[in-house]
């Protein structure tokens, strides 16, 4: 079984409190949203439960089956989707996966890489370069590369975010998938998308 415990979490950029003191705990097959106004810190508290920056005070803990874990092994089951997220408009949309996924350490077969972006309705357009892709599709191609090793824990940022009516249901299907699979966290300030939490941490 795999748990995520947040103990007096607080983070200060300089003299400005984002958020003091939070405390929440989460465990394989559930979902938690984090909602908030906007400048509530809801970018940075997924940024620190993905070690992407580090609290001020408190820690987040992960256990996997009484096993505490640090480092490369969080890194290895965890995946993150975030408007701050680079992709590189000079490459394709596969040449972008084949590049992302090494960095990560990640080995696939070209074959393997194209059917994770058919998945994300981007087949025909894998060639091409991503300078040409809407911000929907540069978005789809993000959930691409956040689900190339099946992550047992996935963050959200603003999940919907220049998705259209078809990627919107993709994005449905990955959270139904991802709560099956594993932890599901998602950050946002919509209030059609608070219901797909089983949990929700208000920074309000």
């Amino acid at each position: 079984m795999l748990s995520l415990e947040v103990k007096n979490l607080t983070k200060y950029f300089g003299t400005r409190k984002v958020f003091q003191g939070l405390n929440f705990s989460i465990c394989e097959n559930q979902s938690l949203v984090i909602t908030g106004k906007n400048g509530s810190g809801k970018t940075t508290l997924l940024k620190i439960l993905s070690g992407l920056i580090s609290p001020t005070y408190g820690e987040v803990l992960f256990n996997s089956n009484g096993n505490w874990l640090e480092g490369k092994e969080v890194k290895g089951i965890l995946s993150l989707v975030t408007p701050d997220l680079n992709l590189y408009d000079e490459l394709s949309a596969l040449e972008n996966l084949k590049f992302l996924s090494q960095v990560r350490g990640i080995k696939f077969e070209s074959e393997e890489l194209v059917e994770k972006i058919e998945k994300v309705g981007l087949r025909n357009r894998k060639d091409d370069l991503v300078s040409f892709f809407s911000s929907g599709m540069k978005q789809r191609l993000k959930y691409a590369f956040a689900l190339l090793s099946d992550p047992k824990i996935l963050l959200l940022d603003e999940p919907s975010s220049n998705l259209d009516k078809e990627g919107i249901s993709y994005l449905e299907n990955v959270i139904c998938q991802q709560k099956k699979r594993g932890i599901l966290i998602l950050a946002t300030n919509k209030e059609d998308e608070i219901r797909y939490g089983n949990q929700i941490v208000n920074l309000d």
